[in-house]
């Protein structure tokens, strides 16, 4: 695997692992999501800014380093 196939993938799985574990703490540990008024607390407010940010970047980020991975062993 080249460097920079590693580097997108280690990044990709961070940020997509970030966002994904923010979404879990909104539900869990910060009193959850209303259909009117979204989360009930500051910390799950800032979570639902962290998982919205990081889930779209890291699931194409990702996507990103899968293909080139792909691309690397046609080669």
């Amino acid at each position: 695997m080249q460097q920079d196939t590693r580097a997108l993938l280690r990044t990709g799985s961070a940020l997509f692992l970030t966002g994904a574990i923010s979404a879990l703490l909104i539900f869990v540990a910060f009193g959850g999501i209303t259909r009117r008024q979204g989360p009930h607390t500051n910390l799950g407010w800032l979570a639902l800014m962290l998982a919205m940010g990081c889930l779209p970047t890291g699931a194409l980020t990702l996507a990103l380093g899968l293909a080139k991975l792909a691309g690397d062993r046609k080669k």
